[in-house]
């Protein structure tokens, strides 16, 4: 596990930015996992920023998303369908067949998943997984609980969650309970991956995944274990680490 800090939120965001340039260069049919949330969008604008400087081509990259809330339809302007078009999408050149965002309307959710998880092994794997990581260690929507989930799957929302994801609503009634997420299985065979976290308030739960022990209680422990992966944190994320495991970027 390597780990990046950064000065600020900026900063970070840039550097997750670069390493998205490098992939994409180096493989310009790369397939790319990507994840929805305040913490990317930075990231994001960084990329649309070299894409209108000519620096990165996305005409054959693939992407797939972590999740997408149950029962929301893709035009609600709280979708990570819609998320994903405002911030990134519409303003590259990534083909639309090319983008996989779960059906979070999917009559047959099962099925729905399954299909999912099928058409990310057809596409040849993910190179480079986007993460962030909720205030309770989840990654993607993959909530605290007693097992890891293997496949994508439909999760009941944790409370935390639930409030978390209220800023984004009317009211917190209108937030969904449930949701279709890759699981920490799906996300672990990603080749790459990269987790994203910045403000003190996710220090601890940084902590718990670098030093905490690797159970499902801390959904991002998992990443102990992965053969590559690395973390990009602000300082304030980073502020509970010992300063000798990570370097400043």
């Amino acid at each position: 596990m390597r780990i990046l800090v950064c000065k600020n939120y900026d900063e970070m965001s840039k550097k997750a930015a670069q390493m998205i340039l490098s992939q994409v260069t180096l493989k310009p049919n790369s397939v790319l996992g990507l994840a929805t949330g305040s913490t990317p969008v930075g990231m994001y604008k960084e990329l649309v920023k070299m894409y209108n400087e000519k620096l990165i081509d996305f005409s054959e990259v693939s992407t797939f998303n972590l999740d997408e809330y149950y029962n929301l339809p893709k035009t609600s302007d709280q979708s990570y369908d819609y998320f994903m078009r405002v911030n990134l999408f519409n303003h590259i050149n990534v083909k639309n067949e090319n983008i996989h965002i779960p059906n979070g309307m999917a009559s047959n959710v099962e099925l729905e998943c399954e299909t999912y998880d099928k058409q990310i092994k057809e596409s040849g794997g993910v190179d480079i997984q986007v993460l962030g990581i909720g205030h309770n260690a989840h990654i993607g929507f993959n909530e605290p609980t007693i097992n890891f989930e293997r496949g994508t799957h439909l999760v009941d929302l944790k409370e935390s969650t639930i409030e978390a994801n209220a800023r984004f609503f009317e009211k917190i009634e209108d937030v969904p309970k449930k949701a279709i997420t890759m699981g920490t299985g799906s996300i672990f065979k990603a080749r790459k991956i990269m987790l994203l976290a910045c403000g003190d308030s996710k220090a601890d739960a940084i902590y718990n995944t670098v030093y905490g022990k690797v159970i499902p209680e801390v959904p991002a422990s998992i990443l102990q274990f992965h053969n590559d992966i690395v973390l990009i944190l602000d300082e304030a994320a980073a502020s509970k680490l010992n300063p000798e495991d990570y370097k400043l970027v």
